[in-house]
């Protein structure tokens, strides 16, 4: 890894404070956040020896400038999170994730001494139906004034921006696509965060219409592995990863279902319509992560989300919740 902090834009979330967990160890980590989503106290970031705060909005290109100087690696994360907000805030989703972008590819670009950059994207870019796809397949958007794909579309321009900035500039960019990414201190939107609290507090569990969705879930410290081999590998520049786990594929139905049964649980299954666009399947094809940067998932369903279900019920005891 290359010596020198790293900042991590949108760190103060659920993956970025568990980026920075990992990295305490061997550098100094600059959050670079507006706290809207705030993980700092969950994961015990807050105040932390080794951690600085840059309370901000990548929007704010005399903000991003200040957080890049002196990082030698950019992890680019922040982003409007969770289908529901998006679909409330489409036009904010986009100012974000293109403008964002932009304002923290020209800083990092401009301070000369970045040797990695590695840009945040989605599997959404896959769109509704997406079977064992590889970072080659093309991207298969919905239609244009769906505010559901508001997000998959900038996204997606991201990437392209990112990489062409390698293209053209020899850049040190690279672009990681996550999978569905769950575990402990993921507070927010997210079927598995839904299902797990209701789970807990003996609540019913909603599906949306009859739960035949399918989706590969990928635990949250396998994404971060392989967000450090990213930073770590040469020859991650230049390429697009899926990161995720294609052995944990199942319904959002059964999901539920497993969640119910793990959690000990007494909690109703219940159908909820969804009159909007939604992803019918999403499976990765993660050859390429195996290949070029020895990625590989190690935890498996069952295992991260008794993990998950554990620190969900400690949390809620915590909280009296």
């Amino acid at each position: 890894m290359a010596s020198g902090p790293v900042l991590i834009t949108g760190g103060a979330g659920f993956i970025g404070t568990s980026l920075a967990l990992r990295l305490l160890d061997s550098c100094e980590v600059v959050l670079l956040d507006n706290l809207h989503r705030n993980a700092l106290d969950e994961a015990g970031l807050a105040g932390r020896a080794g951690v600085r705060l840059i309370q901000g909005d990548v929007t704010d290109a005399e903000v991003v400038r200040r957080a890049v100087q002196g990082c030698r690696v950019v992890v680019h994360m922040a982003s409007i999170a969770g289908v529901d907000t998006v679909m409330r805030q489409p036009v904010r989703t986009m100012q974000v994730a293109l403008k964002g972008t932009m304002n923290v590819l020209e800083a990092a670009f401009e301070a000369g001494h970045v040797d990695r950059f590695i840009d945040f994207s989605t599997s959404e870019v896959f769109g509704q139906y997406a079977y064992k796809v590889t970072e080659g397949h093309v991207s298969q958007l919905g239609a244009v004034g769906e505010a559901r794909w508001t997000y998959a579309v900038s996204k997606l321009a991201t990437e392209h921006l990112a990489l062409s900035y390698h293209r053209e500039y020899g850049f040190p960019a690279c672009s990681i696509r996550p999978f569905n990414i769950y575990g402990p201190r993921q507070v927010g939107e997210g079927a598995i965060h839904h299902f797990i609290v209701r789970a807990v507090a003996g609540e019913d569990l909603l599906v949306h219409n009859d739960g035949s969705q399918i989706r590969s879930w990928c635990y949250i410290d396998d994404i971060v592995d392989g967000v450090v081999r990213a930073m770590e590998r040469p020859e991650a520049v230049g390429h697009a990863f899926n990161i995720g786990n294609p052995r944990s594929t199942l319904t959002i139905y059964n999901l539920a279902r497993v969640i119910v049964l793990l959690a000990g649980s007494r909690s109703n299954i219940r159908f909820v319509p969804w009159d909007f666009a939604d992803v019918e399947l999403r499976i990765p094809d993660i050859g390429k992560a195996r290949a070029m940067l020895g990625y590989e998932p190690r935890v498996d369903l069952e295992e991260g989300l008794s993990r998950t279900i554990e620190w969900y019920r400690a949390r809620a005891g915590r909280t009296g919740g």
